[in-house]
């Protein structure tokens, strides 16, 4: 694959950064994943105003030109014969030799790399995913609010445990705080709907304030709901009428199984039998018709379709 390394495309093999660079030495760095659409990056100016304020908190001397940022992401999708793509900013804090800093970074590295989009998948989208508890703690940020930065190494071992647990192909694991709140995903952002009031926990639980999030949050409102940023428990979760996850890639998830840390699985809401929710009288048809296998095939709740419509209206707006 090609990528962009200070602005230059080359081939990922020619790309070399400084063993002394403290992103590497010291995980002193940040990075950004989004996606295109129609060849255009969606919420990048989102994705470089916290970049920028996460740098800055860091001492890392970083301004980002987001046409040059465009261009480069533009070059890198031909290059790589790509039509759309997964892409990651990454800003390292450069080289400052052995020892900590005692001053800012004047010369960071900006890093853009690359791939395909994963395969669509509709299922996903229809009948949901499941969420794993996990035992794995979600770690306290490192500053005032979490950042999104080199050292994953709480997410990693989560990645671990889950992979490692009899959860479903495709799970996410769901960390708890260390006072046993809800937090996020591996990878995710987590909500939830309960009697129509749309939760989600808040920032200072140690989340990621997630681009996508802070998006889903405002089609929600701007669509009539009422949100809540605030201090939940699993117990509270496995009453939820609807769950699902956001990210840059993925969009919206619906999450249709809960199970805890011994497995034990839980449907999500009142299930396919009850149709998930008001709204969807064909599924309450197809359950009085067939009604084993509608209770085998839990289905995405209304507001989680609807955002996920709202925001996918909202991709193609932003082209």
């Amino acid at each position: 694959m090609k990528v962009a390394l200070g602005g230059v495309v080359l081939d990922a093999e020619q790309a070399v950064i400084s063993i002394y660079d403290h992103g590497f030495l010291y995980g002193l760095g940040l990075f950004e994943t989004f996606r295109t659409y129609g060849g255009r990056a969606y919420l990048l100016e989102r994705h470089l105003r916290r970049l920028e304020a996460g740098c800055l908190s860091l001492g890392i001397r970083y301004k980002a030109d987001q046409t040059a940022l465009e261009a480069s992401i533009a070059k890198l999708l031909q290059a790589n014969e790509l039509t759309d793509g997964y892409v990651r900013l990454t800003v390292t804090a450069g080289e400052g030799g052995l020892g900590l800093p005692m001053g800012d970074y004047e010369q960071p590295q900006e890093l853009i790399l690359m791939k395909a989009l994963p395969p669509y998948q509709a299922e996903l989208y229809e009948h949901g995913r499941e969420l794993r508890l996990l035992h794995t703690k979600r770690n306290t940020p490192e500053g005032e609010i979490r950042l999104k930065s080199l050292h994953y190494m709480n997410n990693i071992i989560a990645k671990r445990e889950l992979a490692a647990s009899d959860a479903s192909p495709g799970a996410e694991g769901l960390m708890l705080s260390g006072d046993g709140l809800l937090t996020e995903g591996i990878v995710s952002n987590l909500f939830f709907a309960q009697d129509g009031v749309i939760r989600t926990p808040a920032v200072d639980t140690g989340i990621l304030p997630g681009i996508t999030r802070e998006r889903v949050l405002e089609l929600a409102r701007a669509a009539g709901f009422q949100v809540e940023e605030g201090y939940y428990s699993w117990n509270q979760l496995l009453g939820a009428d609807e769950i699902w996850l956001t990210g840059s890639v993925q969009e919206l998830v619906p999450v249709t199984r809960l199970s805890g840390t011994d497995g034990t699985q839980v449907q999500v809401g009142k299930g396919a039998a009850a149709g998930i929710g008001v709204g969807y009288e064909s599924a309450r048809n197809a359950a009085m018709l067939e009604p084993a296998a509608a209770e085998a095939r839990p289905i995405a709740g209304p507001i989680t379709r609807q955002l996920l419509k709202a925001y996918r209206s909202d991709t193609m707006r932003s082209k």
